[in-house]
């Protein structure tokens, strides 16, 4: 069995994978984030190549890197973390009553024959909030919960039961499209839960 490391922190990835049946472990990357892409698209697939190309460093042949980024785009905006709970309640109030695009990208390094081979692909989920009052959307932030999130929410997550729908892949909105990964790499020929 190949060994599978997780370049990131994010404890909602690892819970993904763990359901996926995905034995691996975690080594966050601890690079600065930098993009040269104004694409949302391009911005994740760029994001999350650094993060697995931080942890490539000494690793042992056949291992697998798993690097992930997600972002929120509303309008052609990044939303990313919000800053602060009032910067969190003005991305809540632009979002409610609207709909607005999850991107995530995923990139899978594998060492072969002692070359890094790259794979990467973004995943695009739309979301629709049904309208949402201000008092709703401050009580939702004073419980901390968004602080940590791109988009300021989570929608497993308590603001969840704003949410209309989705078109899409739900678990991309958690922050990993775990279906597709499983997919692509067996087109690769890797199967991670094996």
């Amino acid at each position: 069995m190949r060994r599978i490391i997780l370049a990131s922190a994010s404890p909602r990835r690892k819970e993904l994978l763990e359901k996926a049946g995905v034995s691996f472990e975690i080594r966050p990357s601890m690079d600065e984030e930098r993009v040269t892409s104004v694409l949302p698209e391009e911005i994740v697939k760029e994001l999350s190549y650094h993060k697995a190309w931080s942890v490539a460093g000494e690793i042992e042949e056949g291992t697998i890197i798993i690097g992930a980024d997600t972002i929120v785009s509303y309008k052609g905006c990044i939303l990313g973390k919000p800053a602060d709970e009032e910067d969190a309640a003005e991305t809540l109030m632009k979002l409610q009553g609207n709909t607005h695009q999850v991107y995530t990208g995923v990139t899978v390094l594998l060492c072969d024959h002692g070359e890094w081979k790259p794979f990467t692909f973004a995943e695009q989920t739309d979301v629709t909030f049904y309208p949402v009052s201000e008092e709703e959307i401050r009580t939702y932030v004073r419980s901390g919960e968004p602080l940590d999130k791109a988009g300021s929410y989570g929608i497993q997550g308590s603001f969840g039961i704003y949410v209309k729908g989705i078109c899409g892949d739900y678990s991309n909105v958690v922050g990993l499209p775990v279906a597709r990964l499983l997919y692509e790499m067996k087109q690769q020929g890797i199967d991670l839960r094996g």
